[in-house]
């Protein structure tokens, strides 16, 4: 007995887009929860124009392009800004920090120790997206539902 291939490539898109989704709404959700504030402080030490406004920005891309993803409902759409947002990321935050997002320094009294992440989460969140642009939103999806019911 061999697997259904065409049903598993109809269905491979829904894992790409909870952990793209829920990845980006955590990121949205935890910046507010510390304060956009905070964040906007970040990007000016980061030398970000307009730090505040950009501040609020990311965190309704975040926010926005999580949920939209989660739903499978206007991938086009919200691709854009969110890969907008981690190629900022890239360049300005993780890119000194070389490839790997998880750099071992220590085991301490507190618990194990890591160093500042680099470009892999990025890229993998990168990849994600453009799979879904590519093979569309699979099934569950709000983008599937509207097509059908629009013609």
């Amino acid at each position: 007995m061999g697997l259904d291939r065409t049903l598993l490539a109809r269905w491979a898109p829904l894992p790409l887009r909870l952990i793209v989704g829920y990845g980006f709404l955590m990121h949205g959700l935890l910046k507010l929860g510390r304060g956009v504030d905070v964040f906007a402080a970040a990007l000016a030490g980061l030398g970000i124009p307009e730090p505040h406004l950009m501040a609020w920005v990311t965190v309704i891309v975040e926010l926005g392009g999580g949920m939209a993803v989660l739903a499978g409902a206007y991938l086009t759409w919200v691709s854009i800004p969110m890969i907008i947002v981690l190629l900022v990321a890239i360049f300005t935050v993780h890119l000194p920090f070389g490839f790997s997002s998880i750099k071992f320094l220590a085991v301490t009294a507190q618990g194990p120790q890591f160093g500042k992440p680099g470009i892999e989460c990025d890229l993998l969140y990168l990849a994600c997206i453009v799979t879904l642009l590519a093979a569309g939103p699979g099934p569950l999806a709000l983008d599937r539902w509207r097509r059908r019911y629009a013609s």
